[in-house]
Formats: structure tokens, C-alpha cells, sequence
């Protein structure tokens, strides 16, 4: 006979998943009786609070399909919001014994170094905005999207290439020197996202995610140049001012992309180049030079992000740099959220301090309370750790939402024969039970992004080995196409089925393809719309708008077995 205990049973634990500060849980064990137990003692340690222990009672078994158990329950709650780690100690008639977790919902004997269950506490009365949960979001790269009117390139930092045909592929040859410059552009900006907003009222997009749109010298853009300026390609504050005006007249919110762990070389704070005066690397006088790691004999050498000699790392706890983000009467997040941005995607938010992320987040809701903050974590965001860090993203009001990339990979795996149900059920429930409701909510489970290879291509391509010279010019096989819809259209309708907000990355809806960077950030193809494709998209956005369960409702899982996955 085995010990039974499974988290996600309500039959063992009461509520399932997460709990606020102060919250009541219950909780049962059940030990066979031929363990002649004398005693069990729940014990938890949380992250940054230490540890709990909870004395379980012998509760009378009723339910006869247990003879031959010993039931042992407790309540509790937990004052101080926090990660913990839980397991089971039990005293017998002939010695004690730890349990731990073992697998999905098993149990085992062990000791500390064995897995234990997880329970995120977070802060009492902390919600997320009903405006952003469950809802559908549409990201946009923006100089990729629609060109609208004329380019002004009077202003664009250079050398700059302006591409004249939209069907061209993005440039991804390095120059003679190995480096690829990221400076060729198709001309898309705000008037032609603007434009476009009755074609994503019809998708039901009710969230606009746009990737960044401050002065860079890329085409990425997270380069920043200067926080405070639209890049001049995209057009102007006033153009960013109407599109957000726009927008929310039809029931739209706009999203930024905030890159706050490093800036450009080539800026107005670091000004590698000598382009503006008075920048961090020429001038150690420079009101910017404490935002920035200088060292060598000479303090021309600099940490930067990853290696890369073009994004030098900040000081975000630096002083300066706080009032300049974040602080500030017109700080950078105030300057933006005036002009009617509804809030803020945070760019490797593995790489940003928890303290800083505190501090926005507050600052956030202060200009805004329905605002939103989202953060870049690639992995389970309830208990990450970087650079040795736990991180509080969740026990520590900081994020209101994650890019959910474990979903991602969980579908595009069960779509793709990869996975079978159960494990797809447990990816499922782990995100489920792990983030807070209100975050859960919200979410962004994408199947494509900027960073990742298009999703028609990771379901139909025939290779991924291809050169990248292959790559530029790469189509799914017409002998695979078909399936690859197929395997699309499945794709999708988990993805707005799930918990949280399903975010499209441009173009997907109509059946864009591309392998990794540039090739998934091709223009969008206004005159190759695929329109079943499209069609289906309209349908699934519009269930995911129209009822509530599909946004707010609770998961639970009724079958996976095999290939056959059913839930509500």
C-alpha cells in the first residue's frame, strides 16, 4: 500500500493552487494503518520566511474504499506572503519517516534532498484588472505590420536601409567583419498600426502588444536610443498619442515593450559614438556615467548584455536611473502612461532586480490601477531562479502576468505527437496550481514571438537544419501544408481554451511562416492571406471573448489519456 496525498485532489487539499496571506487551507494525508503512525507534523519553509509546522489529527475514515488507511488532517494559514516548500514528517510505533513528492501525484520516502511540494502565497487582496483577463492579444513588431503613408527618414539614426518591396526577406548576412547590423527596414509605423485597427476589432483583439517603439538605431529596437521619443520611422508622439486614442475607443488597450536592463551604445545616455554629447562613455562628468559599468585603466571598457559591445548593462538600483524610469513627475513609464499606454511588457525580467520590478509595478498602478505589468520569464515563473536569486514575482507584487512559454511548448508538443495527454495535463496543472489566480488570468500564452520560429513552420517545415541561407527562402512542402494547418488550428484552440490571455504574433492568423530571427519577422502578407486560417482564428477569438469560463473559469481536468485530452 502506498501513502496517498495529491495536491491537486480537493479530497487532499483545500483550495487548489495557491493561497493569499492569511488564507484558511486544508489539507489530508492518508498513511496505511500497518505504518502504525503515531504522529504527522505538516512541515513548510518558506523562501525568505523560514519554516511552519502544522500538527495533523487523526480523522475517523469514512469513506470505505480506504480500508486499511489512516487519515490525518490540518489547517492553517500563512501570514507572510512568500514561496514554500512543504513534505509530510510522520512518527511510528518503530521509527519516522519523511514523505515527499514524488512525480505528478505520487508519493515517496525520502529526505532533504528529495522534491517537495510547492505553495505560492501571495499578498492578501492583490488582484489583476478584469480588462486583461482572458483576454485576446495581438502582437505587433511594428516596423513589419503596415506602412502607412510616407517614411520620414530625416531624423533616423544611420546608416539605415529602407527596403522598397515589402515581400522582401529581412537581412541576415553579416558584413565583411561578421556582424549583422539589424538596420533594414520595411516602413511600418503607428499610422499603418492605426489604420489596421478595424481589421484586429474583427479578430476580437481586445489587448495590443507592441513590440518597442522608442528611438533605436535597429529595427528590433531594444537598443533604446532615447526613452522618451517614438523611433522617427514609426512617426510621432502626437501618432503614438491618436493611436492609443484609437484604440481604446474600440475597446483596445496598447502595451509597450520596456527594455530597462540595458540601453544602446549608440544613445543619447551612453553615446558610444559622440552622435549627441554628454554620454556615459566619453564624458565621466555625464549625468548617465552612474547608470553604467565602467572598468579597465582607462574606463572604456563596460559590462554588457551578454557580450554584446552594443547593449551596455545599467545600474538599475542607480539613482538617477530610478528617477529617469520610474520616479520621476515625467519619468519614462509616467511619460508614456500619460500619452495612454495601458501598461508595460518587461524585457528580460530575469536580468532586472525584484526590488526594481516592485518599484515600477507600484508606480505603475499609482498613474494607472487598471495598468499591467508583464514580464519576459521563459520558464515557470513561481519559482525561478536567476543568478542564484529566487526570484518574487509573484509573493512580492511585481508582475501581473508572464510570457507563458510553458504552454507554449506543452501544446506545440502534444500537437505534434511529441507528448501524450498526461503529460500535457501535467504541464497544464503545474502553471494552474503554481500562479496565483488573478495572474493566471492574465497570462500570455503565445504559440509564436519575436524570438521564436513561427508556428506554422515548427508544425509543417520538413527541416531545421537547414543554412540560413536556406532558410531565407524556406516554404512548407506542399505535401506537408495541409497537415501543418491542421496541427495550427489545433494548435490555437488550445491556446485560447487555456487559462490566461492568447496572444497572436502578427501574421500567424493568416498563415505566415519563418524559421528563428529575421525570417519570423517578416512583412505582414496583406495580399497572401490564407482565409481559412484567418476564419478560424475570428472563431476561436470570439468564443475566448464571448464566455466567461474561457476567461476567469477554473481548470480542471476530466481525461488524459493516450491522445485523447478532455477538460474544463
Amino acid at each position: 500500500m502506498r501513502v496517498l496525498y495529491d495536491s491537486k485532489n480537493p479530497d487532499y487539499k483545500k483550495p487548489f493552487g495557491c493561497l493569499e496571506q492569511n488564507q484558511s487551507c486544508w489539507m489530508r494525508i492518508r498513511i496505511p494503518a500497518e505504518c502504525q503512525s503515531k504522529t504527522v507534523t505538516l512541515r513548510l519553509r518558506g523562501e525568505y520566511t523560514g519554516p511552519v509546522e502544522v500538527a495533523m489529527t487523526r480523522q475517523e475514515e469514512t469513506d470505505g474504499s480506504f480500508e486499511g488507511y489512516e487519515s490525518y488532517v490540518g489547517k492553517f494559514s500563512l501570514k507572510e506572503s512568500d514561496l514554500y516548500f512543504y513534505y509530510f514528517h510522520v512518527e511510528m510505533e518503530n521509527g519516522v519517516m519523511d514523505l515527499y513528492k514524488e512525480n505528478f501525484r505520487d508519493v515517496m520516502i525520502g529526505d532533504e534532498h528529495c522534491p517537495q511540494w510547492q505553495l505560492t502565497v501571495y499578498p492578501q487582496g492583490y488582484t489583476t484588472p478584469r480588462c486583461f483577463q482572458g483576454q485576446v492579444m495581438y502582437q505587433i513588431f511594428p516596423d513589419r505590420f503596415f506602412r502607412y503613408g510616407e517614411c520620414d527618414t530625416s531624423e533616423k539614426l544611420t546608416p539605415f536601409h529602407l527596403h522598397q518591396d515589402v515581400h522582401d526577406c529581412p537581412e541576415y548576412r553579416p558584413d565583411q567583419n561578421g556582424i549583422i547590423w539589424n538596420n533594414d527596414f520595411f516602413g511600418g509605423n503607428l499610422k499603418g498600426i492605426e489604420k489596421k485597427l478595424p481589421y484586429l476589432k474583427r479578430l476580437n483583439v481586445s489587448v495590443i502588444y507592441l513590440n518597442p517603439i522608442f528611438m533605436a538605431y535597429s529595427n528590433h529596437r531594444y537598443d533604446t536610443a532615447n526613452y522618451r521619443r517614438v523611433d522617427p520611422l514609426l512617426g510621432t508622439e502626437e501618432d503614438f498619442r491618436q493611436l492609443c486614442t484609437s484604440a481604446h475607443q474600440l475597446g483596445m488597450k496598447i502595451i509597450l515593450d520596456g527594455v530597462f536592463s540595458h540601453t544602446g551604445s549608440d544613445s543619447l545616455y551612453f553615446d558610444k559614438l559622440n552622435r549627441y554629447g554628454g554620454g556615459a562613455y566619453h564624458d565621466p562628468n555625464s549625468k548617465y556615467h552612474s547608470w553604467y559599468q565602467f572598468h579597465g585603466d582607462n574606463l572604456k571598457e563596460y559590462t554588457s548584455w551578454w557580450g554584446i559591445d552594443t547593449l551596455p548593462c545599467v545600474e538599475e538600483m542607480d539613482d538617477s536611473y530610478l528617477d529617469y524610469i520610474i520616479r520621476g513627475e515625467d519619468s519614462v513609464l509616467a511619460h508614456w502612461m500619460k500619452l495612454g499606454a495601458d501598461g508595460f511588457r518587461l524585457d528580460v525580467a530575469d536580468e532586472l532586480p525584484d526590488e526594481f520590478i516592485h518599484l515600477l509595478h507600484k508606480r505603475v498602478k499609482e498613474l494607472n490601477p487598471n495598468g499591467l505589468v508583464i514580464g519576459e520569464v521563459w520558464e515557470d515563473a513561481s519559482n525561478k531562479v536567476s543568478y542564484s536569486v529566487r526570484r518574487r514575482y509573484f509573493t512580492n507584487l511585481e508582475l501581473d502576468a508572464t510570457m507563458n512559454y510553458p504552454y507554449k511548448d506543452a501544446i506545440i508538443g502534444f500537437v505534434k505527437g511529441e507528448m501524450d495527454a498526461g503529460v500535457m495535463a501535467r504541464s497544464m496543472m503545474t502553471i494552474a496550481e503554481n500562479y496565483p489566480k488573478p495572474i493566471l488570468d492574465c497570462v500570455m500564452n503565445s504559440l509564436s514571438t519575436h524570438d521564436t520560429m513561427r508556428i506554422l513552420t515548427v508544425l509543417g517545415a520538413d527541416r531545421f537544419d537547414y543554412s540560413r541561407d536556406e532558410k531565407a527562402g524556406a516554404k512548407i512542402p506542399p505535401h506537408l501544408y495541409r497537415t501543418a494547418i491542421k496541427r495550427a488550428r489545433a494548435a490555437a484552440f488550445l491556446q485560447f481554451m487555456l487559462p490566461g490571455t492568447g496572444c497572436i504574433y502578427y501574421g500567424d492568423e493568416v498563415g505566415l511562416e519563418g524559421y528563428e530571427d529575421p525570417f519570423n519577422r517578416r512583412y505582414f502578407p496583406w495580399d497572401d492571406i490564407n482565409d481559412g486560417l484567418l476564419l478560424f482564428y475570428k472563431t476561436i477569438t470570439g468564443l475566448k471573448q464571448s464566455h466567461p469560463a474561457l476567461q476567469v473559469g477554473d481548470l480542471k481536468i476530466v481525461t488524459a489519456q493516450g491522445r485523447v485530452l478532455i477538460f474544463t
